[in-house]
Order: C-alpha cells, then sequence, then structure tokens
C-alpha cells in the first residue's frame, strides 16, 4: 500500500472538492474543518436489498485535525487505512482505531473523530445510501 505523507494529503485535499456528487452522504457536503479534507473515489447502484448506492471516499485528517458529526445521513461502513483516529459515538462507543481496523455507524448516530497520531490518518467511508 501506498503511504500518503503529509504534503501528498495536502495536495489530494487542494485537488479535490469537498463536496461530493448528488447522492451521497450530507456529511460529504459541507466544508471540511481546517486539516481535513476529502477524496471521493466513486460510486454504484447497490445489490444490497434497502439500499439504491453505495460510495466511498476518503477523509484525510492531518495530525491533531478533528470533525464532529452530531447525525449520520445514512448507514457507512468505516476503515483507517492510514493512521490512528480517536472515535467517540453518542450511544456511548468510544476506541481508537489504528491501521487496519473496521467499524460500523448507523444512520443517526453522532460521532466525533480526532487524528490523536503524528502522522496523516485516513478514514475510508464506503456510503450506505437508501433507496
Amino acid at each position: 500500500m501506498t503511504k500518503i505523507n503529509r504534503r501528498s494529503a495536502l495536495s489530494l485535499g487542494f485537488a479535490t472538492t469537498a463536496v461530493l456528487a448528488a447522492g451521497t452522504s450530507a456529511s460529504a457536503q459541507t466544508k471540511p474543518p481546517q486539516g481535513v479534507s476529502n477524496q471521493p473515489w466513486g460510486k454504484r447502484e447497490s445489490m444490497i436489498p434497502g439500499y439504491k448506492t453505495v460510495s466511498m471516499r476518503d477523509v484525510i485528517y492531518q495530525p491533531g485535525a478533528k470533525t464532529s458529526n452530531p447525525s449520520m445521513p445514512n448507514d457507512m461502513v468505516c476503515h483507517v487505512p492510514e493512521g490512528e483516529l480517536r472515535v467517540k459515538q453518542t450511544d456511548g462507543m468510544e476506541f481508537v482505531a489504528k491501521k487496519g481496523d473496521v467499524w460500523t455507524c448507523k444512520k443517526g448516530i453522532g460521532e466525533d473523530l480526532e487524528n490523536v497520531g503524528s502522522t496523516v490518518a485516513i478514514m475510508r467511508i464506503i456510503d450506505l445510501i437508501p433507496a
């Protein structure tokens, strides 16, 4: 796997737009805070009952960067391919996701994330968009 350093992560941030194509989650449609950038990867119709579309994107966090989402707009599967992120969900779940970790988020749950490492952290998100 290719490592992404601070400079290449910043380049990704400048080369992409914070607003993803129509049909992606609402959380992807707002401008990210300083030190955070979005990289959309693609979307396709879903074969999973109850979901019309699946899409994949990366949220790239510089060291110390944070985000807060009070309510997930859809179900998601999240993965950390690089770095370490502290995850605090409103249902009381709290953990540090390290390289290779995976977790899920259900529609309506809140989640705060913070890069607690000294390198760039990436959260890869697969959005499950309802029919």
